[in-house]
């Protein structure tokens, strides 16, 4: 989901009530698309090769330390 479409799906969602079971599972999927960014953001760090990582500012053991995180912490 872009950022653009996500924010018009929150900004339609924040005009209207939600039941708590609605906010639940709402809350449920946002921490489970973050959970996925953060795996595939991740995986995609650990293939970028040396002249890359120069270029982000990070160490190549930087990177690797970063991708070995469990997706569940920030």
């Amino acid at each position: 989901m872009t950022q653009t479409h996500q924010t018009h799906a929150l900004h339609y969602l924040s005009d209207r009530p939600l039941t708590p079971v609605s906010t639940l599972a709402l809350q449920l999927v946002v921490i489970v698309v973050k959970w996925e960014e953060r795996r595939r953001t991740r995986k995609q760090l650990n293939r970028l090769e040396h002249c890359h990582l120069n270029d982000i500012g990070i160490t190549a053991r930087d990177a690797r330390r970063e991708a070995r995180k469990p997706f569940w912490i920030a």
